[in-house]
């Protein structure tokens, strides 16, 4: 049996959970001149074009991810056919202030495009230091917060994850949610993020429970959670937490208080199969959580694999997502394309993990597919989408 108590798991829980570090610089890119419309640098895509990589290369806590990221993106342009890119790498130690010198250093040597910085604080130092310039920044963030203007983010977002969720499950006939967070930013996102999807769909929110993160601020919040759920004739359970966080907790003693996965559906805005444990407890059998196309997730891994005789960090797929789209946009040999128009097209780009495609307001949506737990192993019962219909959530 998974040990709920373990102390490491209790470090877990009294650790904050870092969401691509959250805080945000003074400005806000969005608001800067010059980044409206149809804005971007233009380029001769006979002639090899300036990318811009910024990643924490001197981070200690960081730099492993840092080189993993630079990996990829190399990786990607040695994928790319009729394009020539010339890739710059600039060390942004992790910091706002240096993320924004280098941002500035590299356009001024003829960047015209940025993928990075990592963290959010980091991506909009550096959206700002370069607005003016009409130069895009495709951040490796999920953090929506700093989205808009010249930064996009290409993390997968709680939204993108939320809707997906709520999509199918009001196919499914879950009409009543109940959403369960902790008291914490993450939480308040999840929550947020839940609260829309479920409202573009048509899903009732039918109650929210959130607690203290704690391990005791979850125990105690267990009997609230089946008490709203039987009040509110709820049909359906989403909880935000992670398997860092209080997820494991949450699986264990739901059902354990009565709120039974057999009438009850679960559901989860992260990924209930890492680490494996997981998938043992009570509440993870049956549960709905998205996860990205397996079949091309294991064709990166592969690839990646030969190349480095390593395993990619779980976030390298975005610097290879990044070169993949401008690369895609470039081949089209358009002196344009770079521009907010062209990086938004409606179509989207193929990447690591399926397609997915950049929103105007600086968000994104990903094609996922929706997994769910049997006999302890990920199964997928509704496939990720193959391209996009429609003008996106």
């Amino acid at each position: 049996m998974f040990d709920i108590l373990h102390p490491a798991r209790k470090t877990a829980l009294r650790a904050a959970f870092i969401l691509s570090s959250l805080g945000l610089a003074a400005c806000d890119p969005a608001m800067m001149t010059g980044t409206g419309g149809d804005s971007g640098p233009r380029v001769d895509a006979s002639e090899p074009v300036t990318v811009a990589l910024l990643v924490p290369q001197s981070d200690q806590g960081a730099g492993a991810v840092a080189r993993s990221l630079e990996n990829a993106a190399r990786l990607a342009i040695a994928d790319l056919e009729d394009v020539r890119i010339d890739l710059r790498v600039y060390d942004t130690g992790g910091d706002p202030q240096q993320a924004a010198a280098q941002a500035r250093a590299a356009v001024d040597g003829g960047a015209q495009i940025i993928l990075g910085p990592l963290f959010a604080e980091a991506a909009n130092a550096a959206g700002v230091a370069v607005a003016q310039d009409n130069v895009s920044v495709l951040s490796f963030s999920n953090n929506t917060s700093i989205a808009g203007g010249n930064v996009f983010v290409l993390g997968q977002t709680f939204r993108g994850t939320a809707d997906r969720l709520m999509t199918y499950a009001a196919g499914q006939g879950r009409e009543r949610v109940v959403i369960v967070h902790p008291e914490n930013v993450e939480g308040q996102f999840g929550r947020n993020a839940i609260q829309a999807a479920a409202a573009a769909n048509g899903v009732t929110v039918a109650g929210v429970e959130s607690f203290p993160f704690t391990e005791q601020g979850v125990v105690s919040a267990v009997p609230r959670i089946r008490s709203t759920s039987s009040t509110a004739n709820a049909d359906s359970v989403i909880l935000t937490s992670t398997a860092a966080g209080a997820l494991p907790l949450l699986l264990q003693l739901m059902p354990e208080a009565g709120i039974d996965p057999a009438s009850t559906q679960y559901m989860g805005l992260a990924r209930w199969d890492t680490p494996p444990q997981t998938t043992s407890l009570p509440g993870a059998e049956g549960g709905w959580f998205t996860i990205s196309d397996p079949a091309r997730t294991a064709a990166f891994f592969a690839r990646y694999q030969a190349a480095y005789s390593a395993s990619p960090h779980p976030l390298a797929g975005l610097a290879y997502d990044g070169i993949a789209a401008v690369g895609s946009l470039l081949a089209t040999g358009r002196s344009d394309a770079l521009s907010r128009a062209r990086l938004t097209q409606g179509a989207g780009f193929e990447g690591t993990g399926g397609i997915f495609r950049l929103r105007a307001d600086g968000t994104n949506e990903r094609g996922l597919a929706v997994a769910t737990i049997r006999n302890r192993q990920v199964a997928v019962i509704d496939p990720a989408p193959r391209r996009f219909g429609g003008a996106g959530f």
